[in-house]
């Protein structure tokens, strides 16, 4: 399970400037950061990353790894995999899609425009020690019982204040913003510091409290600039502030994760399918079921979280799913450890999706946007207010509803 630092807010401009904008995406897109849309629209009727995948090698690796950890969810999407693979193996030209009877359905974006949004998110290492011992003073709690009647467990202020048994105590960190973060990731690996393997902790529960955004109320605060805020700036924040302080802010976000020690473990996602790096991410299920596969132009960050004004093409597949990861939105998983963690604190940008789909009908022109010069409409994933996903296809053609079970349902919009 996963989590962010908030979702990002469109300033009065850019409401105004998409009030009067079709409730579809045009053959016009803009890239846009900080609210703004400084720049000239841009036609965006060809991918701005050239050149095929980056990673069809981290993607077969994950294929592979749901064909053994998960062969339901392998046979729902077998066909669209394999296709994948096979238009990979003949050169991977995103203009042959259809050649392998693949069709590829564009994201909406979060301004209709098709601006998807990426974030990051990874798998910490947490220094610990199975006692409480000098710096090693802040608990890592296991999953509690609710009770026959289902309780409702406390909130993050009474558990730092006691309010939990100490038998449920299952290591002592040496930073409480750390283990903040291991909720937020979902999970960890615990190094005790006695040279033996490192012990992975997995999500186990959380306490039913809504989540709340610490980053966000440090931005209504006026503590960090909204287009400053990163992980590395709470760090920051917290190195620069007291005990007590840092307290209070972690106090604001009620809900509270619980986790549970597995000696040797792969991470895995909600899927129960260990993940590959950058090649998997977290989904709004409501919109992208589990085992999806998307092909996504990501954009490219220098070392300080900066946008470069590059991109590259990589294909991913919906694996996990995270509290914060709602509507036109994904995490990308960046892997295990600090630089993993460096890149993930970063990632707040955005970029186009395609969902690829093994179809009897595939489109010829899967990277136009939304309209041909004649109007004709053309396939656009748009939140769907019933709870599952709309495939908006192409006129005189099959409307594609996907489930939430992941099951194709293919309607006639005449009939």
């Amino acid at each position: 399970m996963k989590g962010c630092w908030g979702k990002y807010v469109l300033t009065g401009l850019v409401i105004a400037i998409l009030a009067g904008c079709q409730s579809r995406p045009t053959d016009r897109g803009q890239q846009y950061k900080d609210g703004h849309l400084n720049q000239p629209l841009e036609l965006v009727n060809e991918p701005n990353a050239k050149g095929k995948p980056v990673n069809a090698r981290d993607f077969v690796t994950q294929v592979s790894e749901i064909r053994a950890a998960s062969p339901s969810l392998y046979t729902r999407n077998t066909n669209t995999f394999q296709a994948i693979e096979n238009w990979m193996m003949s050169g991977a030209d995103t203009r042959e899609l259809s050649k392998f009877g693949l069709s590829a359905w564009q994201m909406e974006g979060v301004d209709n425009f098709g601006n998807v949004q990426f974030t990051g998110y990874y798998t910490p290492v947490l220094q610990a020690r199975y006692t409480r011992q000098g710096e090693f003073r802040y608990p890592l709690y296991a999953m509690p019982s609710r009770g026959k009647t289902n309780r409702r467990l406390p909130d993050r202020a009474s558990i730092y204040s006691g309010a939990l048994d100490d038998r449920l105590i299952l290591a002592w960190s040496n930073s409480l913003v750390d283990n903040f973060m291991m909720e937020v990731q979902g999970s960890a690996y615990i190094d005790f510091g006695d040279g033996r393997p490192l012990t992975f902790f997995g999500y186990a529960g959380k306490n039913g409290h809504a989540y709340r955004s610490i980053g966000k109320v440090l931005i209504d605060r006026g503590e960090v600039a909204r287009e400053d805020m990163s992980m590395q700036a709470i760090r920051q924040w917290a190195e620069q502030h007291s005990e007590y302080e840092v307290r209070e802010l972690l106090e604001q976000n009620p809900s509270f994760v619980f986790f549970k020690p597995m000696m040797s473990a792969p991470v895995k996602g909600a899927s129960a399918v260990p993940l590959v790096a950058k090649a998997s991410v977290a989904s709004d299920r409501s919109l992208i079921p589990a085992g999806t596969a998307l092909l996504a132009e990501v954009p490219l960050l220098d070392n300080e979280g900066k946008f470069t004004g590059k991109y590259e093409m990589r294909l991913m597949i919906a694996l996990d799913v995270g509290g914060a990861i709602k509507g036109q939105h994904f995490d990308i998983y960046q892997g295990i450890g600090h630089e993993a963690g460096h890149a993930a604190g970063f990632y707040n940008h955005y970029g186009r999706v395609w969902v690829l789909k093994k179809t009897p009908e595939a489109f010829s022109t899967p990277f136009t946007t939304a309209r041909k010069d004649d109007g004709q409409e053309l396939p656009v994933i748009k939140n769907n207010q019933s709870g599952g996903t709309l495939f908006h296809s192409a006129q005189n053609s099959p409307a594609v509803n996907v489930s939430n079970s992941g099951s194709l349902l293919v309607s006639n919009p005449q009939n």
